[in-house]
């Protein structure tokens, strides 16, 4: 299947600078917030209200994040309060500053349960060392005996470094409810798979679309399985998800995502998306000719090389792909006597 490059458009050529705004659509502000990773920064967006700003995703909770929002706040969004946040998910890029904004400006935050329940639970376990689970989970993940050891001896990364607390109430948004935000009504549709229950906007009698990381341009979400559930199917979600949402996708659409710059052309994307993971697992099965394990299907799934920076990021996807043939009877899957998990085609 073909899409022609030209069906996705990006309206802008360059994002906003620090500190500064795009208006996208009227009352619509663009903002950009660092990140201290490869995918080095999150789209967030303001809306204007007659009272003050609603903001779309925050950013990390980081010193850089909150001079760079002391620096919106001061210029365009104009000394005015934060009334709301919408949290289109649960990751801390996303919501991370939540808290911040809630104590500081008394914000009401708006998010699904899955989302709101998830970011207070992960907030609140914190871990000086990685559980027996979690290396009992990474051993079976094929991790080598080098890389778990250097794990085990370090601290891992803690949702709590970089998420500010949570206040102990939210308000809930859930599937097909209609919110007023900015002077505009915006029908909830939710997705599965990069994160749960993902949060989408879309404009009623407008053109906007809020894609959070559901969809987004250039590059895939990432949709990873993890200790926490270890049998997940993300990638079966998510493609599912992205087929409900095409039903929704029409001409003239401008879709504003939580990373990379706002674009047309959404049913192209989505098209493109669900063929870019059919592939993939395509040639996934066909290399399960033999048993596997998810390090050994690096080559075959992401056809580059993946660097230490995201080899865990890499094997959580890894994992992911093969669970989702594995669930689809395309292929089986047994444990060796170390405890690592090896793959069969079918």
């Amino acid at each position: 299947m073909n899409h022609p490059a030209e069906a996705i458009r990006h309206p802008w050529e360059a994002p906003p600078a620090p500190g500064e705004a795009i208006e996208v659509a009227e009352g619509v502000l663009w903002l950009r917030l660092p990140l201290p990773m490869a995918l080095d920064h999150v789209n967030v967006y303001a809306l204007r209200e007659s009272d003050g700003w609603t903001i779309i995703d925050t950013g990390f909770d980081s010193r850089a994040a909150r001079a760079q929002w002391q620096a919106l706040r001061d210029g365009p969004l104009g000394g005015q309060p934060v009334r709301r946040v919408v949290a289109t998910h649960h990751h801390p890029d996303h919501l991370g500053l939540a808290g911040w904004f809630q104590e500081t400006d008394g914000t009401e935050l708006i998010a699904t349960r899955t989302a709101w329940l998830m970011a207070r639970v992960l907030t609140l376990d914190v871990q000086e060392r990685p559980t027996p689970a979690a290396l009992a989970f990474l051993r079976a993940c094929g991790m080598d005996a080098e890389r778990l050891e250097a794990r085990r001896r370090s601290r891992p990364f803690n949702f709590a470094d970089v998420v500010a607390p949570l206040a102990p109430s939210y308000r809930r948004i859930r599937a097909g409810e209609v919110l007023t935000l900015g002077g505009r009504r915006w029908r909830v549709a939710v997705g599965h798979g990069h994160a749960p229950e993902h949060a989408t906007l879309w404009e009623e009698g407008g053109e906007l679309v809020i894609a959070g990381d559901q969809v987004l341009p250039g590059i895939s979400p990432h949709l990873g399985v993890y200790v926490t559930e270890p049998d997940a199917d993300p990638v079966a979600e998510w493609l599912e998800s992205c087929r409900a949402l095409m039903a929704l996708a029409r001409p003239g659409q401008l879709v504003l995502p939580g990373h990379k710059r706002p674009f047309t052309g959404l049913a192209a994307r989505l098209a493109m998306l669900i063929e870019n993971h059919e592939s993939a697992l395509a040639r996934l099965e066909a290399f399960l000719d033999r048993p596997r394990t998810a390090p050994e299907c690096f080559a075959t799934l992401f056809r580059r090389e993946i660097g230490e920076a995201e080899y865990g990021l890499a094997l959580s996807e890894a994992v992911a792909h093969l669970n989702a043939l594995r669930h689809a009877g395309r292929a089986v899957r047994w444990t060796d006597a170390g405890g690592v998990w090896h793959w069969r085609r079918a």
